[in-house]
Parts: C-alpha cells; sequence; structure tokens
C-alpha cells in the first residue's frame, strides 16, 4: 500500500538528521542502505500478520557511507510479510484499518519534524 501524497516524498535532509527522526518515530536503516540509496523500516506484530511500514530515499548529494549525504524521500509504503518470500506492497493486500491509521499518524510527524530542517 502505498501512502500518497503525504508531502513526505518532497523533502530531502540530512541523513545523520534523518536517521535520529526516523529512529525517534521506530524506523531503522540497520544495513538496508547502499551508496545510494536508504531503506527506513518498523516493524508491526499484529494477530493478522507481521507488517512493514518503510520509507525509501535516494542521495541527490553525497554518498551514504560517509554520513555526508542529503536524502530524497520517496513515498512510504506499508506492507505484509509473507515467510518465506518476504514483504508484499500489492493492491491486493488487506491493511487492518487501526494499522493504517498509525502509520498515517507517524508519517505526518516525521514530515512535520522533518520540514524544520529539510534541505
Amino acid at each position: 500500500m502505498k501512502f500518497e501524497n503525504t508531502g513526505i516524498e518532497e523533502l530531502k535532509a540530512d541523513i545523520n538528521r534523518l536517521d535520529d527522526v526516523m529512529q525517534q518515530h521506530g524506523l531503522v536503516r540497520a544495513g538496508q542502505w547502499d551508496y545510494e540509496r536508504v531503506t527506513y523500516d518498523k516493524k508491526f506484530e499484529l494477530r493478522e500478520g507481521v507488517f512493514y511500514l518503510r520509507i525509501q530515499g535516494y542521495s541527490v548529494e553525497g554518498d551514504v557511507d560517509t554520513f555526508k549525504a542529503v536524502i530524497q524521500l520517496m513515498t512510504p509504503l506499508l506492507g505484509k510479510h509473507y515467510y518465506p518470500h518476504g514483504v508484499e506492497y500489492g493492491e491486493g493486500e488487506t491493511f487492518p484499518a487501526s494499522l493504517v491509521n498509525q502509520c498515517k499518524k507517524i508519517i505526518e510527524d516525521i514530515k512535520n519534524e522533518i520540514s524544520k530542517f529539510a534541505v
């Protein structure tokens, strides 16, 4: 599921500040990066299954590995995990309304915080 038109996809931010904001909201980057891209995930374990809120971005300036990069954020996603295949984001997936609302709130809070220092 894509969270379209949240405004977060219009933001660019320093990777170090971005890492801090994401971590404050439970989204971790961990090893999910390469020199040009980053992925932040928040895991939700519910009765209906395991879900991930994912916010991705790519470097528009600098390299991720040097911690001197400006990241352009992309449209947030919500996916359901299927063992052993991975996470599915397709239109055919069903997501609990309470989870969708919780994710919308997290995205809005992140957007508001990043907007304060966005490039």
